[in-house]
């Protein structure tokens, strides 16, 4: 399997998590040696990530996002660039909060289905990064 990299541009609104999910089946179609667990746990965390993005960062004017997907035989990655106001994000030190808070799961889920998560801010747009190993 060579390096097979695929790129997505979409806005909220109109878009949501379905494009991304939609996106992510034509991933899988073009590198079908990726197993199940390997999507599902990437995809969760991906689509969990999107999903924060649109939630939190889609203030009247929505957001635009560019997200990129690589996958090879060591490793998939993804990274999301949004143009939402720069939050505070932070994301060391993020537990799992106790099951009767109603937000703050979706950092510490996407940190347990990778093995990086990074945010970086970069001419004016949030940059998310995401890897996950592949098993051999």
């Amino acid at each position: 399997m060579t390096e097979e990299r695929a790129s997505l541009v979409f806005s909220s609104p109109p878009d949501g998590v379905d494009t991304v999910h939609e996106f992510l089946e034509s991933v899988w179609s073009a590198n079908p040696d990726v197993s199940e667990l390997e999507r599902m746990a990437f995809e969760t965390a991906l689509i969990e990530l999107a999903s924060n993005v649109i939630q939190h960062a889609g203030g009247s004017g929505g957001v635009t996002c560019v997200l990129s997907v690589t996958a090879d035989e060591t490793g998939l990655a993804a990274s999301l660039a949004d143009t939402a106001d720069e939050g505070g994000i932070v994301l060391m030190g993020r537990e799992m909060p106790d099951a009767l808070s109603e937000s703050g799961r979706g950092i510490p889920l996407i940190r347990a289905l990778v093995d990086e998560l990074r945010y970086e801010r970069l001419d004016e747009r949030n940059v998310w990064t995401i890897t996950r190993a592949r098993a051999h």
